[in-house]
């Protein structure tokens, strides 16, 4: 098993809920070709350097995996026919060092799953044990006009 990286940029068009079920889907082929997915990182619609399709933004996401290399081809293939993908583009890391740099990417990313649940979290208030009523202040009378 191998460690791997894939970044894919979905269509701008699509709506909030489609462009979850897109990034469902992908990780859904990643863990059907026996991948385990240590974790992702949403970087949300970005402006693209150039216009791919007409399209001149996309939302990225990030995708950290560990996988037998032999899937790789398989993965690659179904990303290709996927036409809610603008592009796509899979990084390996083979090297001590790149599995080191891996690692530390996949606890920034965990870090930063982490704050944002926290910050998406609701804060539940206290109830208001009675509501009291609004005091109104005495109005002013306006001096007469001359």
């Amino acid at each position: 098993m191998r460690n791997y990286e894939n970044l894919v940029i979905v269509k701008p068009t699509l709506t909030a809920e489609e462009i979850q079920n897109s990034i469902k889907a992908i990780e859904e082929v990643i863990t059907s070709n026996g991948g385990e997915i240590a974790t992702t990182d949403s970087m949300g619609m970005r402006k693209l350097a150039y216009q791919i399709d007409k399209n001149e933004r996309g939302y990225f996401h990030v995708i950290y995996y560990t996988v037998a290399p032999s899937s790789i081809s398989e993965i690659e293939r179904r990303f290709r026919i996927n036409e809610e993908l603008l592009r796509f583009v899979t990084i390996k890391y083979d090297t001590n060092r790149e599995v080191s740099a891996w690692n530390s990417l996949v606890e920034k990313a965990n870090k930063k799953a982490a704050v944002s649940a926290k910050v998406e979290t609701p804060v539940v208030e206290a109830p208001v044990a009675e509501e009291t009523p609004a005091v109104e202040a005495p109005a002013t009378e306006a001096p007469a006009a001359e």
